[in-house]
């Protein structure tokens, strides 16, 4: 199986997540980190709530969109005013080749609000484009170097855990 972990993270926390997750699905098959950088990021937290908040796109370093030579597919953004950051939507509006792909959703966050509406976007986009196979997941902040605990719900199939 050969799986991509699609990611931003702005303060480290969403990256462990999807380190621990490659970690997990790499004596599976193939795992490839897909980190978004982005090049115009705003410089305060009220600018990143805003942009998030109105699902804006951010400008982000040249990276694959083409996602068809893949099985598996995870998306990871942490939660900024209810909607994933800027970088993420860019990603997703742009990404290609998730047509019938398992698709893994997951949220990293602080308060907690916001997480569910923030990963229902992410869904409607790639549904949208015909992913499939939703699981999602989230992990506070605090959370996000617990590794048994991110593995427990990769093997979940519940909708959210």
């Amino acid at each position: 199986m050969k799986s991509a972990i699609i990611y931003y993270s702005y303060s480290g926390n969403t990256r462990k997540v999807a380190e621990t997750l490659s970690e997990y699905l790499r004596p599976d098959g193939e795992v490839d980190m897909i980190g978004l950088e982005c090049l115009d990021e705003s410089s305060t937290f009220v600018g990143q709530c805003m942009r998030a908040f109105k699902y804006t796109k951010g400008s982000i370093a040249p990276v694959n969109f083409d996602l068809s030579g893949y099985d598996l597919l995870l998306f990871g953004t942490p939660v900024w005013a209810f909607g994933p950051a800027p970088a993420m939507n860019t990603y997703l509006d742009k990404c290609s080749g998730v047509k019938g792909k398992d698709t893994i959703l997951f949220a990293t966050y602080g308060s907690g609000a916001g997480k569910g509406r923030c990963v229902d976007h992410m869904q409607r986009v790639l549904a949208g484009k015909g992913a499939g196979g939703f699981r999602r997941f989230f992990v506070q902040q605090d959370q996000a170097d617990n590794k048994e605990l991110i593995r427990s719900f990769v093997g979940k199939s519940r909708k959210d855990a």
